[in-house]
């Protein structure tokens, strides 16, 4: 019980760990959302791979824990696995912590994860706070089943190509979204799944949390209005309605006019056959006889 952490005045001792690498969640804002263990891994522990030092300094500070910090992030990562895989090869323990969250969710852990599957080092997972379950659980929106797709594409045309791909799908959608981007991103949305219910979640769990729901449209124009967006967003949006997928002329004409601006006819008839679950001949069909028209 070399090691430990405090809790207010009270002090906790920290057993040792064995070898491995221990995944770890930190909270998403609130600091008092961390877990026991969570608390008696970062402490016991020989290393903590961290995003920023810094963030996950005040962490540790605020519980009295002392354990070496070393950053881990995508611009050292591929420089510095190496080391870190001999060392927890020699029977080191390492912990891996991201500034918010469960790690691995849209940061470098993974390759690190999967390297030490592959040779053979024990992976622990320490669960804990998560901003894609809290902001489902906030939404109001279906959690039955849902679909994380990440952070959305800062470029509309990538962002658009991407959203085309769940049209159909009948799950809840969560991405990560910039606050400089999420009044573009929400047009887009309404503009490639339509004018669905979705819930922006912001600032979770810390002083301003704030949660808007209701049409893409709606919140759309609110958050325009406001001189600037500020703190880390999960956007939440509703499945795809089945009696909703029937398009009318005018929609396929609009789809067929943006996939031929970035592809030629045969990939444009693909992607928006694929978009309306309609028949590939059919939407090329449509695209000769547009050419046949002039």
């Amino acid at each position: 019980m070399s090691q430990g952490y405090t809790i207010g005045t009270a002090a906790f001792a920290a057993e040792k760990l064995a070898g491995g690498l221990y995944v770890t969640a930190t909270p998403i804002g609130h600091l008092g959302d961390v877990t026991l263990r969570a608390l008696a891994t970062m402490a016991a522990v020989d290393v903590l791979l961290c995003e920023d030092t810094r963030t996950t300094g005040k962490l540790l500070e605020r519980y009295g824990i002392r354990t070496r910090l070393m950053p881990y992030h995508e611009h050292n990562a591929e420089r510095v696995r190496p080391a870190i895989l001999k060392a927890l090869g020699e029977g080191a323990s390492y912990g891996l912590v991201s500034d918010a969250g469960m790690p691995l969710v849209s940061d470098p852990g993974f390759r690190l994860v999967n390297d030490c599957i592959a040779a053979g080092i024990p992976v622990t997972a320490v669960p804990g706070a998560s901003a894609v379950l809290t902001a489902l659980a906030l939404s109001g929106l279906p959690s039955d089943r849902f679909t994380f797709i990440g952070f959305l594409p800062s470029k509309s045309g990538e962002r658009k190509k991407l959203l085309a791909e769940f049209v159909l799908l009948r799950s809840t959608l969560i991405a990560f979204e910039s606050p400089h981007r999420i009044v573009d991103a929400l047009e887009d949305v309404a503009t490639i799944l339509g004018n669905r219910r979705i819930a922006v979640t912001r600032e979770l769990t810390k002083l301003h949390e704030e949660v808007l729901r209701g049409s893409a449209l709606d919140v759309h124009g609110i958050l325009r209005e406001r001189a600037a967006v500020k703190g880390e967003i999960t956007l939440i949006i509703a499945p795809a309605d089945p009696s909703a997928n029937r398009a009318s002329d005018e929609d396929i004409d609009l789809a067929i006019n943006e996939a031929l601006q970035l592809h030629p006819a045969a990939r444009a008839a693909s992607k928006v056959a694929k978009r309306f679950a309609m028949p590939r001949k059919d939407i090329y069909a449509r695209i000769l006889a547009r050419k046949h028209d002039g």
